[in-house]
């Protein structure tokens, strides 16, 4: 016996296209004495129907769980003196942002590409380091317009969407489907 994984209107990944879209219409398949469908497809708007093994659900992606690491450190140039690099907002140093616990992993810059702009790479640093609370700011402001999306100001409801439109791609994960979730959209006021 079948059952639905997806429903109508849900967003999903289609693995052999490569592509996300929409389903349009569940379509079980029944078998005279049975009484669940014995298959289940799914119109997705592609030219053919699919099954679903082949699609796969949109899932938070682990690595944003470890946000909370992230901050701006300083490394040391072993190449250059401070003596020559005066123009430099902290001589002898350039900065790194580390995405893990223990000091590793994350962004670092080449010395040739810091010399050519250090004030860009010194402001790229700190954009990089506080992207996560950017992050959680972003979420929240959705969080907070989707509980009751009538009573905020349409301003409110536009940033939200705005929002969910930078966050989308970023937390955008498929799944197969046996861990099916539905996430919450952020009503828009008719005007």
């Amino acid at each position: 016996m079948a059952r639905a994984q997806f429903q109508k209107g849900q967003r999903v990944w289609v693995e052999c296209v490569g592509a996300w879209t929409t389903v349009e219409k569940v379509q079980p398949v029944w078998a005279k004495g049975f009484d669940e469908p014995v298959r289940v497809t799914y119109e997705v708007g592609l030219g053919r129907e699919f099954q679903a093994h082949e699609l796969m659900v949109p899932t938070e992606d682990p690595a944003e769980k470890d946000l909370d690491n992230w901050r701006l450190l300083r490394a040391r140039n072993k190449w250059q003196q401070p003596e020559d690099c005066l123009h430099h907002p902290v001589p002898g140093t350039y900065p790194v942002v580390v995405t893990d616990s223990v000091d590793w992993g994350g962004w670092r810059v080449p010395g040739a590409e810091y010399d050519r702009d250090p004030a860009r790479i010194e402001f790229q640093s700190r954009l990089i380091a506080a992207a996560p609370r950017l992050f959680a700011l972003a979420q929240s402001l959705m969080d907070v317009v989707s509980e009751s999306p009538e009573d905020a100001p349409p301003q409110t409801v536009a940033l939200a969407n705005q929002a969910r439109e930078i966050v989308q791609p970023i937390v955008e994960v498929a799944r197969p489907p046996s861990e099916f979730v539905v996430l919450p959209e952020v009503a828009t006021k008719a005007a």
